[in-house]
């Protein structure tokens, strides 16, 4: 428990500046002394009975107005955050140009990875791949953070391997694309803190999809390097937007971030009554684009077309360059005037738009089990079917009567619909980022995950 310092009570006068005849030390019987002998033992009484109180820890009510300073509950551990070289880290924000190759990254990597503000406080236009760079910043200021490493529980490697990883993607040379992944090993190995554990205790996130990190001997080069199958990483926990579901065993998916990142329950409370009053005269929408010769997005060419024939579907379709669907108030109006949204995999099996739309109180539809129900198990319920909808998308694609994604959709009845969105409008806390100058304690991505890592390490 923290204990604020009082402030010094000012005097209420100088002595040089009362009168000379209120400086008397005269031993005659005068009203004044009979005063002064009051004022004194009334302070003394006073005094006496503050020091009691503070012996045996009772507590004074203080105001309501009075702000709370979030502290360490026992649910989450104490973490100590490696002061890495810069070059690992924030160093790399130095080329923020070039740290993406389809796009410039310096806008993004503002307001600690937020992006740029948005009209409406609290809202940021904030880039699907960047949460490595807001669990840092949020980390920095965390009420469990120790700056004593031998008091620490668990320990927190500030890598931006993703934004590393994206700025690489085309290097030919594999030596080189992998060569600042081999260096954060080493330099990890030669530490004290390491070798305690040899990493079992060590945990880091990074903003890009598990795959970009698991380049394998003989395999597909897409422009991967080897992080995460290098030896000693397979002893961290890594904590990545998507885990791979079949040999990620030290992988845990955290939520992609969306736009809202508030201050205070306070803003998150009336986001939630907002929500719950909106009115959705869409049954579903669908925000995205097909991708042509990729199987495991072959389910979107008939959600596009299943869409276009439906006049209770709306379609937001995104195509290199897109405006609309890089508008992030543009695509959250769509979903919030939805009561369902599609989510199907795209380039991998999962989505940012699956937490837009629980941001949006849209009930998300989904057609791979590794979009969520694989993924983010320490984040969704277990029961599936109290917040989203299954619809197997080989029932859709291959089907002898392929299944109508309408169809399905009307059978959900109004009090079902609205259970559903409860649940899923009472999830958005825990699914979103807080602002990391955040004053009121409130859970969210990052005491999940930091409650979540605490239970892994109970040795």
């Amino acid at each position: 428990m923290f204990f604020r310092k009082p402030s010094p009570t000012p005097p209420l006068h100088s002595l040089s500046s009362l009168p000379s005849t209120a400086i008397s030390f005269s031993k005659t019987k005068d009203p004044h002394n009979n005063k002064l002998r009051y004022t004194i033992f009334s302070c003394l009484f006073l005094a006496s009975w503050l020091l009691i109180l503070h012996r045996f820890n009772f507590t004074i009510l203080a105001p309501s107005t009075t702000t709370t300073t979030p502290t360490c509950d026992g649910s989450k551990p104490l973490f100590y955050i490696y002061n890495l070289p810069s070059r690992f880290n924030l160093g790399l924000l130095e080329r923020c140009q070039s740290l993406n190759i389809y796009t410039n990254m310096c806008p993004h990597v503002a307001n600690n990875g937020l992006g740029q503000p948005l009209s409406t406080p609290d809202w940021y236009s904030t880039h699907q791949f960047i949460a490595e760079m807001i669990v840092h910043a949020r980390l920095e200021n965390h009420p469990c953070r120790t700056w004593d490493p031998y008091t620490a529980v668990l320990f927190y490697v500030p890598f931006y391997g993703g934004l590393y990883a994206s700025s690489v993607f085309r290097e030919a040379n594999l030596t080189l694309r992998d060569s600042l992944a081999v260096d954060l090993v080493d330099f990890l190995q030669s530490q004290p803190w390491w070798k305690r554990h040899y990493g079992k205790d060590h945990f880091v996130a990074l903003g890009r999809t598990a795959w970009d990190f698991m380049r394998t001997e003989g395999g597909s080069d897409f422009g991967a390097n080897i992080f995460l199958n290098l030896p000693p990483v397979l002893n961290m926990s890594v904590l990545t937007v998507e885990r791979q579901p079949w040999r990620g065993h030290n992988q845990f998916a955290i939520p992609y971030p969306s736009y809202f990142h508030p201050k205070t329950l306070a803003q998150t409370l009336t986001w939630q009554s907002h929500l719950r009053r909106r009115a959705r005269p869409h049954l579903f929408s669908f925000v995205g684009g097909t991708r042509p010769g990729l199987q495991k997005a072959k389910v979107r060419d008939h959600i596009v077309s299943q869409c276009q024939a439906s006049k209770r579907c709306v379609l937001v379709r995104c195509a290199s360059g897109d405006s609309k669907c890089h508008n992030p108030m543009n695509v959250l109006e769509v979903m919030e005037k939805s009561t369902f949204c599609l989510q199907a995999p795209g380039d991998s099996f999962t989505r940012r738009s699956t937490f837009d739309s629980v941001l949006a109180g849209c009930i998300p539809v989904f057609f791979s089990e590794h979009t969520a129900y694989t993924q983010y198990k320490w984040y969704f319920p277990r029961e599936r079917d109290t917040y989203s909808v299954f619809i197997d998308e080989r029932e859709v694609i291959e089907g002898k009567e392929k299944m109508m994604i309408e169809e399905v959709l009307l059978g959900f009845g109004e009090k079902e619909v609205e259970r559903m969105r409860e649940v899923l409008i009472g999830l958005i806390p825990t699914l979103t980022y807080a602002h990391p100058n955040a004053t009121a304690a409130f859970p969210d991505v990052v005491d999940v995950m930091l409650r979540r890592l605490s239970r892994r390490y109970l040795w």
